[in-house]
C-alpha cells in the first residue's frame, strides 16, 4: 500500500483543496494510506511536517509520497517516479511544469472542468508540491530545514542541499502538477526575513559539501541527524 503524507493544519480556505487531493488519490490509486501531518509549532512548519511524516515510516527503503494539501499530480508521471525512487537514492519530482490555477482555474475545476483544461499561471522554478522518496534518500541530504517557518524558501533550500550533497538535482518526470487556490500566507515580516537570510546561507554553501554539511548538520533537528539501519 502506498503511503501519502500530507502536511496539514486546518484552515477554512484549504478544506476544499485537501478534499480534492484525497479524492484524486482514492479514484486513481485506490487503497492508499493517507496521513495528514502537523507539528506542535505555533507557526505552521512545512519542513518539520515533512520530516515528521518521513520519520513515521518504519522501512527506510519504502517509497512514499509527500503531497502538499493543495496540489494534484498527473497519474503517469507519479507512477514513473514511484517506480524509479526505490533504486535511485534521489528524491523525485513527478512534474516538469507547475500550474497554479488561482481563483479562475480553481473555480473551473470546482464545476467539473478537467485539470488540464483549467486556466493557470506557470510557476517557473517550482520544486515543491509533490515529492516521491524513500526515508533513506530523504535523510541522506538532511531532509528539510525546520528553521524555515511560515511561508517561504524551505523547498528551495532543500533543492540546493540535494544538489550539493548528492551531486544531482532532484530527478524530474515529464508532466504537470496542479496547485489549487487558497488564502495565501503573508510574504513579509520578521519570520519571512529570517527565512530569506537562511536561504542566502544555503546559496553561499552550495559549492562546498563541507560547508553544506555544516549548515544542515550543526543546527539540524534530531530527525535529520538520525541514522538509518544498513540496507
Amino acid at each position: 500500500m502506498l503511503t501519502v503524507l500530507i502536511p496539514w493544519r486546518p484552515q477554512p480556505s484549504r478544506l476544499a483543496a485537501l478534499s480534492a487531493v484525497v479524492d484524486w488519490y482514492g479514484r486513481n490509486l485506490g487503497n492508499v494510506d493517507i496521513r495528514t501531518i502537523d507539528s506542535n509549532d505555533e507557526i505552521f512548519n512545512l519542513a518539520r511536517c515533512r520530516n515528521l511524516g518521513i520519520d513515521s515510516i518504519d522501512d527506510s527503503d519504502e517509497v512514499v509520497v509527500i503531497n502538499d494539501a493543495d496540489t494534484i499530480p498527473q497519474l503517469e508521471p507519479l507512477l514513473e517516479a514511484i517506480a524509479a525512487a526505490a533504486a535511485s537514492g534521489l528524491v523525485h519530482l513527478p512534474y516538469t511544469r507547475y500550474h497554479w490555477l488561482g481563483t479562475p482555474g480553481t473555480a473551473q475545476f470546482t464545476v467539473g472542468t478537467p485539470l488540464d483544461q483549467c486556466d493557470f499561471e506557470l510557476v517557473h522554478g517550482a520544486c515543491s508540491g509533490v515529492y516521491v522518496t524513500t526515508p533513506r534518500s530523504w535523510w541522506s541530504h538532511g531532509g528539510q530545514d525546520e528553521r524555515f517557518r511560515g511561508w517561504g524558501f524551505e523547498d528551495a533550500a532543500w533543492y540546493v542541499a540535494h544538489e550539493t550533497l548528492l551531486d544531482e538535482v532532484p530527478r524530474r518526470h515529464e508532466g504537470v502538477v496542479y496547485a489549487l487556490n487558497h488564502t495565501a500566507q503573508a510574504r513579509e515580516g520578521d519570520q519571512y526575513d529570517a527565512n530569506a537570510a537562511l536561504m542566502e546561507q544555503y546559496r553561499e554553501a552550495r559549492s562546498s559539501r563541507d560547508a553544506m554539511r555544516q549548515l544542515i548538520g550543526t543546527d539540524a533537528t534530531a530527525e535529520k541527524a538520525r541514522r538509518l539501519p544498513a540496507s
